[in-house]
């Protein structure tokens, strides 16, 4: 176990590197992240942080041998439970810090996007834990108790950043479970997060790209899966100065062509064939009820030549195939959930009944994910190394148009009466792709070998 003498002893010098290259405790300080005696909060956020590396959770931990040599359990449960601490700050502020370093080492013409997407926060054990609530499932079409981690991430296609998240309850107090402390003073930041969680989804992702543009972290495009694509999110993003490309369902949404509303499936009907490529029936422009014009491409299902799918984008100068490429970056958020749950101890590490405990944790677990991919870009883009590598070498790869036509044509084995449920051998494929990516000494640190299930 890592004493307090030295947390980083026993591990490779490259971790110890990428606390000082991203400024991780300048980061905290900046957020209010401060205490005035004791262990520094950087000392308790190490630890913490430290503690998947050592395969344990913290009751593993502190039941260990050297638990003498670790500060209290009540210094860390302070910390994690602290209202006062501004984590959304803290998260935004070092993930600005990583989106600078990176965007000096590819093209001023690679595109860049935000990713909106959310996830099952599984507390399915619990009864007392602060706003906890029934929420749905999409992957099971079953109730779980506990949140939605509403996320909104940052992407080149090759490194995704989260930028900004949310811990949602339910807006509907008859599926909340448990209500707000009311000892909460509501002056901090801890009781404002609190109120968020009461909100609708559409409108807490409008606030996480408010917080990012805000901070100066800017992109492209914002991808989006079909239960966020509906027009008064799309005028909303679109008002930021942000295009939207997101996935669309057959529902009753009407699109208006040619003076006329119709369906999608309809519009498909209508759609012009594309030539060329024979995966893409065709495309057609057609304008939002609120007046916003757009471009609806058709893919179609290869097991199954009868279904189709649709991809909407705002930005209606791109080409077919640009459109399939940029929406396949979306994927990088589905494997950045994956490796949260499976690899680095969301929601099995600490089982605290407080509301800012879930914040703090979570936050980070984001800074391990933010730091593996530091030392995996440092690993595979030479022109991290230094100025002349930085002049000779190209951009390290983008997704390419075949990669993420496959990506699209799997979500067809997983559609079921117009709701998307993914397959977890997608999940498998990506997730392999990610770990042979990381640096070998993280692999031994983690003692991962294949993905987990």
């Amino acid at each position: 176990m890592i004493t307090n003498k030295d947390y980083f002893a026993q591990l490779p010098k490259e971790i110890k590197q990428g606390f000082s290259e991203l400024n991780i405790g300048y980061h905290l300080r900046k957020a209010n992240i401060t205490k005035l005696s004791g262990y520094s909060c950087l000392t308790v956020f190490k630890l913490i942080f430290l503690l998947f590396f050592q395969y344990k959770n913290w009751f593993r931990a502190f039941m260990s041998k050297r638990s003498q040599d670790l500060p209290g359990k009540d210094t860390v449960y302070r910390f994690l439970n602290t209202p006062t601490y501004h984590w959304r700050k803290f998260l935004l502020s070092l993930s600005s810090e990583m989106i600078r370093l990176l965007q000096p080492l590819t093209s001023k013409d690679r595109v860049t996007a935000f990713v909106i997407d959310d996830s099952v926060f599984s507390r399915n054990r619990s009864k007392s834990v602060e706003l906890l609530a029934k929420v749905f499932d999409h992957s099971t079409h079953q109730y779980l108790k506990g949140f939605q981690m509403l996320t909104l991430g940052w992407t080149d296609s090759f490194t995704f950043i989260p930028v900004d998240f949310a811990l949602l309850s339910s807006p509907k107090k008859e599926n909340r479970l448990q209500e707000i402390n009311t000892n909460i003073d509501k002056r901090t930041s801890g009781y404002k997060r609190r109120q968020e969680a009461l909100k609708s989804k559409p409108d807490v992702a409008s606030a996480l790209l408010d917080h990012a543009l805000e901070k100066g972290i800017v992109a492209d495009y914002v991808l989006m899966d079909s239960w966020f694509t509906q027009a008064p999110l799309i005028e909303k993003i679109m008002n930021k100065g942000l295009f939207v490309i997101g996935m669309v369902k057959q529902l009753k949404q009407r699109y208006v062509y040619n003076g006329e509303r119709f369906t999608l499936n309809q519009l498909y009907k209508l759609a012009k064939p594309h030539m060329g490529k024979k995966d893409i029936l065709g495309s057609v422009y057609a304008t939002l009820d609120n007046g916003i014009p757009v471009k609806i491409l058709f893919v179609r299902n290869r097991n199954k030549r009868s279904e189709w799918l649709a991809i909407l984008s705002t930005d209606t100068t791109l080409e077919n195939e640009e459109i399939i490429r940029i929406y396949g970056m979306r994927w990088d958020i589905e494997v950045f959930f994956k490796c949260n749950k499976s690899l680095l101890n969301l929601e099995k590490e600490f089982q605290g009944r407080s509301y800012d405990m879930l914040i703090s944790h979570t936050t980070i677990v984001f800074t391990r994910y933010i730091l593996i991919a530091w030392q995996m870009r440092k690993e595979e883009d030479p022109k991290t190394i230094g100025n002349l590598f930085y002049i000779l070498c190209e951009d390290v790869k983008d997704i390419d148009f075949i990669t993420a036509l496959q990506s699209l044509i799997d979500l067809f084995q997983t559609l079921a009466e117009a709701k998307v449920s993914l397959n977890m051998d997608i999940f498998k494929n990506q997730m392999n792709k990610w770990l042979v990516t990381i640096p070998n000494y993280i692999k031994q640190c983690l003692n991962i070998t294949v993905c987990e299930s």
